[in-house]
């Protein structure tokens, strides 16, 4: 018996440690999720004291919280945008086309992702200081800061996806009489969709979830994570459990479709 159950436990050992490496990855989330049902007996209980369905019946109840939950998603959605077409454009400049810098210019597009976030809010703030934005710090310097640090993702991720594109698909579609322009948005555009969504989904998911970079530089302006480092002062209302289960579920949901898009697209072209 001991034999059998040596034998079965090899067999399976590196599924089985992937099952114990997800479940302590999602083990936060499945925390976050089951106290957006917390009564809490007090503020500063952090305990399940009992279940509810208020939280999610009345998710703005805390005052200001919407609010900020609102500036979040305009920036992000703002800087996604912003950060993605620049990101995508210098993806395929640096992978596409031979000219003096570009190595220089690649080490440069990961010195963002390399630096520490309160090394890059400070320089961004001593920038808008001295470019006389002091008095005026708020929503458009946070996001510009955002789109600045998105950035480098975006071309590390479609970067990664074009390196892995294979040129005869676009040299066939070029005997076959397609231009330049029918090539990109029939061939290249589609393959590279991927990994431009990718990219558009981590900015999104950095830019909202960001509070050092944005604590610097955001003025009086209040962000989700802003608001929830000073409701941590205070006791943490349990409609902040609700507002992250509800990311997380719109994040699954995203990346789920976008699988299955990708498989039946799969199987049709099959």
């Amino acid at each position: 018996m001991n034999g059998r159950l040596g034998k079965w436990v090899g067999d399976h050992i590196v599924l089985l440690v992937g099952l114990l490496v997800l479940l302590y990855m999602f083990m936060p989330i499945f925390i976050v999720v089951l106290m957006s049902f917390n009564d809490p007996a007090s503020k500063n209980s952090y305990s399940f004291d009992g279940f509810t369905w208020h939280n999610w019946l009345n998710p703005c109840e805390p005052i200001g919280m919407c609010d900020a939950v609102t500036l979040s998603i305009r920036i992000g959605f703002l800087a996604t945008i912003g950060a993605t077409a620049l990101g995508t454009l210098m993806a395929f400049a640096l992978v596409r086309h031979r000219f003096k810098g570009r190595s220089v210019a690649n080490i440069f597009t990961f010195l963002p992702m390399a630096s520490p976030e309160i090394v890059m809010g400070s320089s961004l703030l001593a920038l808008f200081v001295s470019a006389g934005f002091a008095g005026t710090l708020g929503f458009w310097t946070i996001l510009i800061a955002h789109i600045m640090f998105c950035l480098s993702f975006v071309v590390v991720t479609v970067k990664a996806r074009l390196a892995g594109l294979d040129p005869r698909l676009e040299q066939a579609a070029m005997d076959l009489y397609a231009n330049e322009w029918q090539t990109f948005w029939r061939v290249t555009f589609p393959l590279v969709f991927p990994g431009i969504l990718a990219a558009a989904l981590l900015s999104f998911s950095l830019s909202f979830d960001d509070f050092i970079i944005t604590n610097l530089n955001s003025g009086q302006e209040v962000t989700f994570p802003m608001y929830v480092w000073g409701a941590a002062q205070r006791g943490i209302p349990p409609q902040i459990n609700v507002i992250g289960s509800v990311m997380f579920f719109l994040a699954l949901f995203l990346v789920i479709s976008s699988e299955v898009f990708q498989r039946r697209r799969a199987r049709v072209t099959a």
